[in-house]
């Protein structure tokens, strides 16, 4: 089974809009996701929230609002925000692969005696598309990855030591995979391209880096033989490993204000 996706929901005060989207997607994703939600402000549960959510039979039992600083860090696959993202921009955001601004307006600030119930709804849309889209990225990707061709991506040496070098570090750059196996530039990202292109490989921007992991969706079986062969070649990984510690002015992974 592959591991479940981290998800953080964000908004100003964690009291209701990002509270539903905690309870709705743990609701709906099951254990294919964790779930979790904060605030840069973080107030107290909205009580209309919290019946909006009971009349519609999702659990609530554990909600409570939280700050950012709780999940100082950690490593997320999502970080959605849920309001302006004005009201963010100053909050350090945990890491992640990828944020995603979905605005809802707040609320506790409309006077309809529905406003809540319609917020609910709308969230509630928004997940299921985007459990829906995840779920057929994981099935391409199981259908198109299969034995022979993942045994073809890693026939060659450069790509089977990038692989494995990735599976033990968690996420890798180029530059540090150039000094890890003593390689130029240009013959590293050829080969993380064509890893990336098979499924194996997954990217994502931080700032003027772009880093590689294992892909999110990879089928479990897969990740067992990319492990396996970390483990039966492990002294040679190790030796890649002992070049990228000794690696100065490494790429600093650390969230950042914008």
């Amino acid at each position: 089974m592959k591991r479940p996706l981290r998800v953080l929901f964000l908004c100003v005060a964690n009291s209701a809009r990002s509270l539903m989207a905690e309870a709705l997607l743990r609701h709906a994703g099951g254990e294919q996701y964790q779930v979790f939600s904060a605030g840069s402000r973080p107030g107290s549960p909205d009580p209309r929230a919290l019946a909006a959510l009971d009349q519609v039979g999702i659990a609530t039992g554990g909600l409570r609002s939280k700050g950012i600083d709780e999940f100082a860090g950690e490593h997320f696959d999502y970080v959605i925000t849920l309001c302006d993202k004005q009201a963010l921009e100053c909050a350090a955001l945990p890491q992640a692969d990828e944020v995603l601004a979905w605005h809802f307006e707040d609320p506790a600030a409309s006077s309809q005696p529905a406003a809540f119930r319609q917020t609910l709804q709308a969230i509630h849309e928004r997940i299921k598309l985007f459990v829906l889209i995840n779920s057929k990225e994981e099935q391409a990707l199981a259908d198109s990855l299969t034995p022979l061709s993942l045994f073809k991506s890693l026939a060659d040496e450069t790509r089977t030591r990038l692989c494995l070098l990735i599976a033990a570090e968690g996420e890798l750059c180029v530059c540090e995979l150039t000094t890890a196996l003593q390689q130029n530039q240009p013959k590293i990202s050829r080969h993380l391209a064509q890893l990336r292109a098979a499924g194996l490989l997954e990217d994502r921007r931080r700032g003027q880096w772009v880093y590689y992991r294992l892909h999110t969706l990879l089928p479990e079986w897969a990740r067992q033989i990319v492990q396996q062969a970390g483990q039966a070649d492990a002294a040679a990984v190790a030796a890649d490993a002992a070049r990228l510690n000794n690696m100065g002015n490494r790429p600093d992974r650390q969230a950042h204000c914008a």
